[in-house]
């Protein structure tokens, strides 16, 4: 089957709701509480979301060459090269051993992008704030805000408590994909399996424009090394660090190489732009490869990284071009949260964050 052309960009894919200010203030007021909250508990600052990291590495993204018109728009407009810097974490914003099991994330930022900028959007940074699941949890923000409350209200829970209720929702989400479905909810509050990062597929989950067009965007393996991963099991139970422990003995033996994908919106109905929580059918616009990133074998973990790229940057997927602009509520209501928390965490460390210049194509 030939897949549909995909549909011209329009500022009416976006419908706000009036009461979006409202929640977006009420977001900022339960992202302070979580980071106040975890500030007394560790003595430094830390991420709303996506606190705890597992691996900090430098690369390379090469955009492919010979891309047809409707690819070759923004960052991939034209083939090139450029510095990468990727994050890897899990979604909680307190940082607990990894036996409490929950979705995962990667943050990539593509360094020296040259074009029109988004307003506010300073340097020449390009972000792209992925998840290992094709859709979000949440349809919009208001319904994100009830799972962010209830975030907050447990971001104090003893983690022997987050252990054992992590490990019967783990047997809950095997149950439910030996019968062939899946639970983002459950997932989500810590069942999500056991398996090595390295080997996931991350997802934009929420769309932006693509140039003249929308899409959603993911980052999937692609060197033998790193499939071979995708699955794996990975026991992390007794070490509370396993998965940076994992990523660090990685790119110790090995490189790694993802491809970047890009998914255009070419049927309205079931591709939706204000509902971030139903994935839009692969079948009727599958993902396809625009760049390959490419992360040379480095120290994926050391303190020089954490104070340079853990500590010292943002990733915001608001630091963008004007043609990668993020799309519905989800995407509007971080572009409210994701600075407070990045100005909370520079205000308590006294380590201003930063968009950064020109970086090394690998090293330490």
């Amino acid at each position: 089957m030939t897949a549909a052309s995909p549909i011209p960009y329009h500022p009416s894919v976006e419908q706000p709701r009036t009461d979006e200010a409202d929640i977006h203030g009420q977001m900022l007021a339960t992202f302070a509480k979580i980071q106040e909250t975890t500030l007394k508990d560790y003595g430094r600052a830390v991420r709303g979301v996506h606190a705890k990291a597992h691996g900090l590495l430098v690369g390379r993204l090469d955009i492919l060459d010979g891309l047809p018109p409707e690819l070759a728009q923004g960052l991939c407009e034209k083939p090139g090269t450029y510095e990468a810097l990727l994050r890897f974490s899990t979604n909680p914003g307190d940082i607990l051993d990894d036996s409490v099991s929950t979705p995962r994330g990667l943050a990539l930022k593509v360094v020296g992008v040259e074009g029109e900028r988004l307003e506010g959007s300073e340097g020449t940074t390009q972000d792209f704030v992925m998840a290992d699941a094709p859709a979000f949890t949440a349809p919009d923000d208001a319904a994100f805000l009830k799972s962010l409350k209830l975030l907050a209200a447990t971001t104090d829970t003893p983690q022997v408590f987050k252990k054992a209720f992590s490990a019967v929702l783990r047997g809950v989400e095997t149950v439910l994909e030996g019968l062939g479905t899946k639970s983002p909810t459950v997932i989500a509050l810590g069942g999500h399996p056991e398996t090595h990062i390295l080997g996931e597929t991350f997802y934009s989950q929420v769309p932006l424009r693509w140039g003249a067009y929308v899409a959603k965007v993911a980052v999937a393996p692609a060197s033998p090394a790193l499939t071979a991963l995708t699955g794996a099991s990975l026991n992390v139970n007794s070490r509370p660090d396993g998965l940076r422990e994992a990523v660090t003995a990685f790119f110790a033996e090995n490189e790694g190489v993802w491809e970047l994908r890009v998914q255009l919106r070419n049927v309205e109905e079931a591709m939706p732009v204000e509902d971030a929580s139903k994935p839009w059918p692969e079948a009727l616009s599958p993902y396809v490869a625009v760049a390959r990133l490419t992360v040379p074998r480095q120290d994926a973990w050391s303190e020089e990284k954490v104070r340079r790229i853990d500590d010292g940057l943002a990733f915001n997927p608001w630091h963008a071009l004007a043609a990668h602009r993020p799309l519905g509520a989800i995407m509007r209501a971080r572009r409210a949260a994701y600075p407070a928390s990045a100005g909370f965490r520079a205000e308590h460390n006294g380590c201003p964050i930063h968009e950064p210049g020109a970086l090394p194509a690998s090293g330490p």
